[in-house]
């Protein structure tokens, strides 16, 4: 049996089968796991923390230019966590949740962090008693250089320091950073 549709039913019809595919080639997002999950075009570990290479990057709805963007992010070296790949297209989250599919070129590896909650104490050692650096606002981004246990060391600014990993957002709980 051949249906036919009218112009409308099958543009509706192909855009529900193209969602269709794209829900079948990228699975739900899950915590991190583990090396057993590797991106299919990178091998690199789904999901990982990278960060915005541009002022202005586009997020879309789908993998794909033809898709409309539903955001623009607009600040450098926001941290954002890659939780699926397709072809050129990483979709993306970010700190508050948002998610959607950047063009690769957008993203950078280097490792970056955003100051959550109040303003945080940058402190010289990777202890409460230690001596202040600097204090960080709210949405503050330093960059990240490593991370011991409970602690992360930030570079913001040129101010090097130590902050909890519960006082920022861009590592996932126990990640060795080097």
């Amino acid at each position: 049996m051949i249906l036919v549709f009218p112009m409308t039913c099958r543009r509706l019809a192909h855009a529900l089968a193209s969602a269709l595919l794209l829900a079948a080639l990228c699975p739900a997002v899950s915590p991190r796991a583990g090396a057993d999950n590797l991106g299919s075009e990178t091998k690199l570990p789904i999901p990982r923390f990278v960060s915005l290479r541009s002022n202005e990057v586009n997020l879309r709805t789908g993998p794909g230019t033809n898709y409309p963007v539903d955001w623009v992010f607009v600040r450098r070296g926001l941290p954002v966590e890659v939780v699926a790949e397709f072809d050129v297209w990483r979709k993306i989250r970010d700190w508050q949740g948002t998610i959607g599919w950047v063009h690769q070129s957008m993203l950078d590896g280097k490792r970056t962090a955003r100051v959550t909650g109040e303003e945080r104490e940058l402190r010289s050692d990777p202890a409460e008693s230690a001596s202040i650096v600097a204090r960080l606002a709210p949405g503050a981004i330093g960059r990240l250089l490593e991370c011991e246990g409970a602690w992360c060391k930030i570079d913001a600014q040129g101010y090097r320091g130590w902050l909890r990993r519960d006082e920022f957002w861009g590592t996932y709980p126990n990640e060795k950073v080097q």
